[in-house]
């Protein structure tokens, strides 16, 4: 192997081949043949160490679920998911225990996923209880020191969620995945369920904290808007697949799949004097259940030819780190 490969494989965190995630559906009728619904279908990426990859898509679309699988909180059905060289679809209980001491998740909801009945220094030390981390001083002692990193005081470890905004409970989410020290982190939609002045001060928080702990993200999001701020690559989901993935300079500059060029126009313009050109995409997401044959996206597509009801479209180079899956690109 080339001396640059043999560096970039170093520098690779995370790498994900045919990721596929596929759910029973329910059977209507006695000796009805087993149907899917594909809601990862051959999801491929890569994460740099302390790199950030913005997952966005419409509601129904597997990011949520791809970020999940990776995880294995959910596991795959197929694929393979490299973490530093190793393949997490293959961990046993004992390595999938080690790996999640390196890879954790905000979850979108801060309060469904802080347990009302415990204070906010159980919640935060309770990861290094799991993994048997420390003695119950060193415990303390961590968590108060993680509460200042996101800009809340000690003295609130004997509280509990009920007495918090949303925005501080999200604060006490990241606070709860920082005490292992992770190199990965999933946020899913991790501002979506706050007020908007609220939601820029967690993503500052979150860019200050990868500076300071050199950690990696995968941050998934239906907001372009959002992402723009914090992404260095954007990834574009559409049906359970990745229809294109570049810099994020470069897809919010110059975007060449339509799906994505329709995200973009509906991006809000917050200058009421500027004109939008708004891409309007007719009819609904098609069934996961029962996709379109060839490209998923050519029900609603206003490029359509012939080609994209036969084909399935690869994913191409099109430009510097810039990839794109459409037979009109």
């Amino acid at each position: 192997m080339p001396a640059s490969e043999d560096k970039m494989m170093e520098m690779m965190l995370l790498d994900v081949k045919n990721l596929f995630k596929s759910f029973p559906l329910k059977k209507t009728r006695l000796f009805q043949e087993q149907h899917y619904l594909h809601a990862v279908n051959g999801v491929s990426f890569s994460l740099k160490k302390g790199e950030t990859l913005g997952l966005v898509g419409e509601s129904g679309c597997g990011k949520t679920t791809t970020g999940r699988a990776v995880l294995r909180l959910i596991e795959p059905t197929s694929g393979v998911i490299n973490f530093e060289g190793q393949n997490v679809a293959g961990f046993k209980e004992k390595q999938l225990k080690r790996f999640r001491r390196n890879a954790q998740m905000i979850f979108q909801d801060p309060f469904a996923s802080l347990n009302p009945r415990m204070t906010i220094g159980d919640i935060v030390a309770e990861p290094l209880f799991v993994h048997g981390m420390g003695t119950k001083n060193e415990r303390t002692d961590k968590v108060a020191e993680v509460l200042n990193k996101v800009g809340l005081e000690p003295a609130y470890m004997q509280r509990f969620p009920h007495e918090f905004s949303g925005g501080q409970r999200q604060r006490i989410g990241i606070a709860r995945v920082l005490t292992l020290n992770p190199k990965l982190i999933i946020a899913d939609e991790p501002v979506s369920a706050l007020d908007v002045s609220i939601q820029a001060q967690i993503i500052n928080l979150l860019v200050r904290l990868q500076e300071e702990f050199n950690m990696s993200y995968l941050v998934v999001s239906h907001d372009l808007a959002v992402v723009e701020h914090i992404s260095d690559r954007v990834a574009i989901m559409y049906l359970g697949k990745i229809v294109e993935i570049a810099p994020s300079r470069s897809i919010y500059a110059n975007p060449r799949h339509p799906y994505t060029q329709a995200l973009l126009t509906a991006i809000p313009i917050p200058d009421p004097k500027s004109e939008m050109h708004r891409t309007i995409l007719q009819g609904d997401l098609p069934n996961p259940a029962d996709p379109p044959s060839g490209c998923t996206f050519r029900t609603r597509c206003p490029l359509v030819q012939n080609v994209c009801s036969e084909k399935i479209p690869e994913m191409v180079k099109i430009g510097q780190a810039h990839y794109a899956a459409c037979h009109m690109v």
